[in-house]
């Protein structure tokens, strides 16, 4: 029986890592970490409910690193999974340096302090797809990183820092670099949940340049199963990328919610100006990660999506209304 603890706990991917772990292994206790309180129920989804395996703890990983410790010192985790960062690629162009104190510094300096940690078995980090920046091929994990934004800089930084220390220091480390997530709980300036809130209040979704960009999608559900299958069986050190075998299109993307309500593409959306930056396309091999530890992804679009709405029709009273917009925190 094994403690994790998931970094980054009060995000939809946290959630969703935490309510996987909690339902498909033996764990003694899986323990959630976020810099803020945990959200409303439409965003936390009672994750750990009446399961006294679950905890929550508020600490801000930048500024608390000692009361961080404290409690890992005191719960001696096996595994821990870090999802923390400030993770938002188009509003990076401005107070960039925020992006590399969390998604550098701050990780460097507690990573420095878990080498100490005896009882740590396994350090999983979240990477991003970005950091191969736009391809018209699927981009394996030894492909050239060329990230095109400060965001996507910062988490090179800590890969490349990974990778530098954990060979010569021993680290127990692996990366894991997903496509764009998607899950019930997600914020609404995400395109998914927003098109889904936007369907069902009879608002229009702004597609920004016409959805032309192609991205990778990935259910949380196949994210977190592919967390636990590399923390059991993936060689230490090793970086896979986790993901569909194709990209789609924004625009191609909409058309699916569209259909699953259904309703016409022109009712949901408008078309609005591209956002500064985007890159044309994602799109990653994920043939090592199937080779490795067995993973490929279970969750086709169609049913995600499917899910999506129920998740939407749930909690629509309160989504309606809530921010689309990312809000860049200390």
């Amino acid at each position: 029986m094994k403690t994790y603890v998931v970094l980054g706990g009060g995000g939809s991917f946290g959630v969703h890592t935490a309510m996987y772990l909690l339902a498909n292994t033996d764990a003694r206790k899986v323990i959630s970490i976020g810099r803020n309180p945990e959200k409303p129920e439409p965003f936390s989804l009672n994750v750990g409910k009446g399961d006294k395996r679950y905890e929550f703890h508020q600490i801000h990983l930048t500024h608390e690193q000692d009361r961080l410790f404290e409690l890992l010192d005191a719960e001696k985790p096996a595994v821990i999974i870090n999802f923390a960062a400030q993770g938002e690629s188009a509003v990076s162009f401005k107070k960039s340096w925020r992006f590399f104190e969390t998604n550098g510094v701050a990780l460097v300096k507690m990573c420095e302090s878990l080498m100490e940690r005896d009882y740590l078995e396994r350090f999983i980090h979240i990477g991003t797809s970005e950091l191969y920046g736009s391809v018209d091929f699927a981009a394996d994990e030894n492909t050239s990183i060329k990230p095109t934004n400060p965001y996507a800089v910062s988490k090179a930084a800590f890969d490349m820092y990974l990778l530098s220390v954990a060979p010569v220091l021993k680290f127990r480390m692996n990366i894991i670099r997903p496509s764009n997530g998607y899950c019930p709980g997600q914020l609404l300036h995400r395109v998914i949940p927003r098109a889904v809130v936007c369907g069902l209040s009879g608002q229009r979704l702004p597609l920004q340049g016409g959805g032309r960009a192609k991205k990778s999608y990935i259910h949380l559900r196949d994210l977190a199963r592919a967390i636990l299958l590399v923390s059991q069986k993936a060689p230490i050190g090793r970086v896979y990328n986790a993901g569909p075998p194709h990209p789609i299109s924004i625009r191609d993307l909409v058309t699916k919610i569209a259909e699953a309500f259904p309703m016409p593409f022109e009712q949901l959306c408008e078309i609005v100006p591209n956002r500064l930056g985007e890159d044309s396309q994602y799109w990653l091999d994920s043939s090592a990660i199937k080779r490795d530890v067995g993973w490929e992804p279970q969750i086709s679009l169609e049913e995600g999506l499917q899910e999506m709405i129920a998740w939407g029709r749930k909690y629509l009273p309160q989504l309606k209304d809530w921010p689309t917009g990312y809000v860049l925190r200390d």
